[in-house]
């Protein structure tokens, strides 16, 4: 269990206007800024549980990350994970937890990807035989091959992104925090990652908490979203709630010919360029039959879509409803 209550946690950030005069004066003078990056943030997570943890940048979704994982110590609040806490207890507390921060590597660079393994097994202290148990299961499910015979240097970014993922799992963690883990990832790598942390969801009952800006990686793996703004928990629901939110909204699209005035009652024009068109439609104002009626009087219709709003658009009406 992952408990939470009143976190906070404030950075103390140097500030100063550019050219030498002001690089010197610094020297002296030194002026700071008091960042608030995580502001009475509390919550719980069960065990077994997939948590996505979304927010824009800057938000304090990795403020948060690193104190679950006991790199940073807060402000104030607590944070328990399975009776310890992180920071006071950092020894016991990260034999159960494994961390992939996708803007971060945990493999030495110049050498093989399996000498890395090997150091993270003699550093937790994992026993040959778990070891070479938990080895052969993740270079066999994440299909590392002869990868992990090369440098980590030479890998692409979705080959290390595999093996940051394999190396946090070694040790057998009960817990996997993911910071952005399928950044930068071409469409073959995310699935792969994506059906990997699934599965070790489902077999090994591996608790994950996942903050990522691509919806995709929520949608596949999450059902329960925390949303994060400004340092604050915004809101924390399921993600069928969430999707519910903007069941009476759809989008249509339209490819027309003549001259488009204005926007039926219930629509909002989303995007238009030469010949087509993007509308938000509030059915409960406006049915789309209606709309797309509406829109015929003006132009003709050449070609229509109808469908429900993306994830990134509900997404963004979040952020558009908090003011984030």
């Amino acid at each position: 269990m992952i408990t939470l209550e009143h976190i906070e946690k404030t950075y103390r950030v140097a500030r100063r206007n550019a050219g030498m005069g002001e690089a010197l004066r610094a020297l002296f003078h030194r002026e700071y800024t008091l960042i608030p990056a995580l502001q009475d943030v509390s919550f719980q997570v069960a065990d077994g549980e997939m948590v996505g943890y979304i927010g824009p940048n800057g938000a304090g979704k990795s403020s948060t990350i690193k104190i679950m994982s006991g790199i940073l110590h807060p402000d104030g609040g607590t944070c328990v994970i399975d009776g310890l806490t992180p920071w006071k207890n950092r020894r016991e507390h990260v034999r159960n937890i494994g961390v992939v921060f996708g803007q971060r590597s945990q493999l030495w660079w110049d050498v093989p990807v399996i000498d890395s393994f090997e150091l993270i097994r003699d550093i937790y202290q994992v026993d040959a035989a778990a070891y070479r148990r938990s080895y052969e299961e993740l270079v066999t499910l994440l299909g590392l091959g002869d990868i992990v015979r090369t440098p980590a240097r030479q890998l692409s970014l979705g080959q290390r992104m595999r093996c940051e993922i394999a190396a946090s799992l070694l040790h057998e963690p009960r817990i996997l925090f993911l910071d952005e883990p399928t950044i930068g990832l071409d469409a073959v790598s995310k699935l792969a990652v994506r059906d990997f942390i699934r599965k070790i969801n489902q077999e090994r009952g591996t608790t994950v908490i996942l903050t990522t800006h691509d919806m995709q990686d929520i949608e596949a793996l999450t059902e329960r979203v925390l949303l994060i703004g400004k340092g604050k928990i915004l809101l924390d629901d399921t993600l069928d709630a969430l999707k519910a939110r903007s069941s009476h909204t759809r989008r249509l699209q339209i490819r027309y010919t003549g001259a488009l005035a204005a926007c039926p009652a219930g629509t909002t024009l989303v995007s238009q360029e030469a010949g087509q068109a993007a509308f938000s439609v509030d059915t409960d104002v406006c049915p789309v039959s209606r709309a797309i009626e509406a829109l015929s009087r003006q132009v003709e219709i050449t070609d229509l879509t109808v469908e429900n709003i993306s994830a990134e658009e509900l997404v963004v009406s979040l952020y558009e409803e908090y003011a984030i």
